[in-house]
């Protein structure tokens, strides 16, 4: 089988990660961080790395890791304590400059997403140029640095970001696909892990190339249904398409605190900052829902959801929050609470019945509409509630005091903060 005649891909996609995500908010919001070894993480005895910084990772220091761990590889470092609101307004603002480019947009997480420019270059220009203009964006409107990578094929799309990486773009184009994919490292196969590479390399296979030069017959009888599948990979076949966050089931977010929460005004103002959040996701996708979710996570892990029907689908943040604050009258009250969720559900295109009364919606929809020109423009901090500006108050101004394990991560220290 000639394996330029497997697969012929007319797909242009584009993966935008961005570049130590969490690290590089505290960076830009903080100028006297900038060029430091930045950790982005919870207390130094129970949390674990959340982000680092380019300038910390030649330590050792990676996402993931406990922190006890990574103070002692990079005593030096700078430890900041996450500030979720604002990597989701960071987030909204990327993702908005990638709704400008195309509606095909695949979220993978807060900082990354697939997005399919095939019928976008008509206005844009090439893959490799409409790259260039989001990361130009990104940069410009963000302040933040992003990498990308373009390629025929999603697989392809995010190796190349990941070699991309900091600050920059790969493109693979069609006819280069495969000599790209040949001399990698076989880690690089979505599916294997170290034990299905160390089983790869005890049959001599340590390239990509090498898997895909295999009989996917004779990898299946060794690996099972995995060995068919890292065969088609190997060959550049991924025929998976971009699937948009519209068409998704439902839409939220949740955070997790850095300290356990029991006050219940506090718990109300996070419920209020996420329910916003997720409305403002909804009009921005065209879409309202029929059903809210609160997810509680315990300080002993036990986790709870609790869900409400709505007479009206809607993507009201200000209703969404009613809903999840009614929720939460159900959750048994004075336990410590390590993370909340809201969450929309049951997503309608479009409205449903209007009420009796139709004024009301219409100057809810205009009093969003313009809240979210504003947050486009200024940011969501413009405009905001009171309860949201008393319970995150303000970043402690001196950077400088943020020294591993110092006091401000002390839970009476750091009470009402994200």
């Amino acid at each position: 089988m000639r394996l330029d005649s497997v697969f012929v891909s007319t797909r242009a996609i584009i993966h935008v990660d961005m570049d130590a995500f969490y690290a590089s908010v505290e960076q830009r919001d903080a100028p006297s961080l900038k060029g430091r070894p930045v950790i982005v993480g919870g207390h130094p005895k129970r949390g674990v790395v959340l982000a680092a910084s380019y300038e910390v990772r030649p330590y050792g220091v990676r996402s993931a890791i406990p922190m006890a761990r990574a103070v002692k590889l990079a005593p030096h470092a700078v430890v900041v304590p996450p500030r979720f609101k604002a990597y989701a307004e960071a987030s909204e603002q990327v993702f908005g400059i990638f709704e400008s480019f195309t509606p095909l947009i695949e979220p993978l997480s807060l900082d990354e997403a697939f997005l399919d420019v095939s019928g976008s270059m008509g206005l844009f220009g090439s893959p490799g140029e409409i790259a260039r203009r989001i990361r130009a964006r990104i940069a410009a409107e963000v302040r933040l640095p992003s990498s990308a990578g373009i390629a025929p094929v999603k697989f392809a799309a995010k190796i190349a970001s990941d070699l991309a990486k900091p600050n920059g773009q790969t493109e693979v184009r069609e006819g280069e696909l495969l000599a790209f994919l040949r001399p990698l490292p076989v880690s690089r196969l979505w599916g294997v892990g170290p034990k299905t590479e160390q089983t790869l390399t005890s049959l001599g296979l340590r390239t990509v190339g090498e898997v895909a030069a295999c009989d996917p017959a004779w990898l299946e009888r060794r690996l099972g249904t995995l060995g068919p599948h890292l065969w088609r990979l190997g060959n550049g076949i991924d025929e998976r398409q971009v699937v948009p966050d519209r068409e998704a089931k439902s839409m939220g977010t949740e955070d997790t605190f850095e300290e356990d929460l029991r006050d219940p005004d506090l718990l109300r103002a996070r419920l209020h900052s996420q329910a916003l959040r997720v409305g403002r996701r909804l009009r921005r996708a065209g879409v309202k829902a029929r059903v809210v979710q609160l997810k509680v996570k315990f300080s002993d892990f036990e986790v709870i959801t609790r869900r409400a029907t709505l007479e009206a689908p809607t993507d009201d943040g200000q209703a969404l929050y009613r809903e999840a604050s009614a929720l939460f009258e159900r959750v048994e009250p004075g336990r410590a609470i390590r993370l909340t969720g809201v969450s929309a559900q049951d997503l309608h295109s479009g409205g449903g019945q209007l009420a009796l009364f139709g004024a009301r919606p219409r100057k809810t929809e205009a009093l969003n509409a313009a809240l979210d020109r504003i947050a486009a423009r200024w940011g969501t901090k413009a405009v905001t509630t009171a309860d949201l500006v008393e319970a995150e108050p303000e970043r402690d101004p001196d950077p400088e005091s943020r020294a591993a394990g110092a006091s401000q991560l002390d839970p009476g220290e750091r009470k009402g903060r994200l």
